[in-house]
């Protein structure tokens, strides 16, 4: 693609609304990644109702987003 192609095209996306910018990057993001993989798939399917089961039994240990902020800065802080 030529350069002028490709400022026409990067023109035209910028006119696109904010919800069509987010599903056009989406789309380009994703055909980086390659084909996608169907185990791969089974497995986050298995692990998120996984997960939702121990939300419903009452296992998971759930916290809000300022306990889980001072996790990850507590590991980052530790290297």
């Amino acid at each position: 693609m030529g350069s002028l192609t490709l400022e026409k095209v990067r023109s035209d996306a910028l006119s696109l609304s904010e919800a069509e910018r987010a599903e056009l990057a989406h789309s380009l993001v994703a055909s980086l990644d390659g084909p996608a993989d169907p185990d791969a798939d089974s497995a986050w399917d298995a692990e998120i109702f996984r997960r939702l089961a121990e939300i419903d039994s009452g296992t998971a240990e759930l916290i809000d987003r300022e306990e889980l902020r001072r996790r990850v800065r507590a590991r980052i802080t530790r290297g």
